[in-house]
């Protein structure tokens, strides 16, 4: 049994997986929203958005979740502006500003050279995170899962059919631009432990296997949780016994868990159509 609580006995492991349990609920919530109204690539442009305002932050000497904050939204913001007001098409404007914003953000790396660690910006250092880590995501994490524990209702109808949701008398643009400003929250929170690269899959994949394996969206967000916290658990366990990285570690469990999900959903699709099919 010394295997399996060998790596709670060291502090640093034990910040890992707090930071882990801390960050799993409200990036699981969050995905089955990006999920539902097909903003998969407006995670990641987020993600990948928000390395100039960090850079920025920390040679103005400023908190960098205010850089990453004020960026992600900047990102957002503009796409959407773009995309209003012209012929292009939302996902590829999400392309250009994203890929645009990140070609920026290295720049300025490269150029004002700093003591950040461009591999713990990217990539996250699950294993390094302190307190002020801790309290920060944690704070975060309070607030967007009170926001979308409140609000899921309206989030839901607003994802499912805008014009009902204004005919129904609620406020759109609060709700998408609220909506907005969650998903820079929760790209901040993530931004220590995973990086912004790996932040994406926190972002979809758990909402997508949640999405294969239920059929009520309460039951999807309650499963979308237990996945990625159970993945994120597993996945900083096994990075300490296969001396890996735990962020890369965590995104190959969740994605083995959306295939055996949708090899699960393909049984089940084939034996319904089997079933139904009438025999000669």
């Amino acid at each position: 049994m010394d295997w399996l609580t060998l790596p709670f006995q060291f502090p640093f492991m034990q910040n890992a997986f707090l930071i882990a349990l801390i960050i799993a609920p409200p990036t699981a919530l969050l995905s089955c929203f990006l999920v539902l109204k097909g903003w998969a690539l407006m995670g990641d442009a987020v993600s990948h958005a928000i390395l100039p305002g960090v850079v920025l932050a920390y040679l103005l000497n400023l908190p960098l979740i205010l850089g990453a904050f004020v960026a992600g939204m900047g990102c957002a913001l503009l796409t959407g502006y773009l995309a209003e007001n012209s012929r292009v098409k939302r996902d590829t404007v999400m392309g250009v500003v994203f890929s645009g914003m990140f070609a920026v953000g290295m720049i300025l790396f490269i150029a004002f050279p700093t003591d950040a660690h461009l591999d713990h910006i990217l990539f996250g250092n699950m294993l390094g995170v302190g307190r002020d880590d801790l309290v920060t995501s944690g704070v975060i994490g309070l607030v967007v899962c009170a926001v979308l524990g409140l609000k899921w209702r309206d989030f839901l109808l607003h994802a499912f059919d805008p014009a009902q949701a204004q005919a129904s008398g609620l406020r759109t643009a609060w709700l998408h631009y609220g909506l907005l400003a969650i998903l820079s929250l929760t790209v901040v929170a993530t931004l220590t432990a995973v990086g912004l690269i790996l932040a994406v899959a926190l972002l979809v994949t758990p909402g997508a296997i949640a999405f294969l394996l239920v059929r009520s969206f309460g039951a999807m967000l309650l499963v979308s949780v237990m996945v990625c916290a159970g993945a994120m658990l597993s996945g900083v366990w096994l990075s300490f016994h296969l001396d890996s990285a735990p962020a890369p570690t965590i995104v190959l469990v969740l994605t083995a868990v959306f295939l055996a999900a949708f090899i699960r959903r393909l049984r089940e699709t084939g034996r319904a159509t089997a079933v139904s099919t009438p025999k000669p």
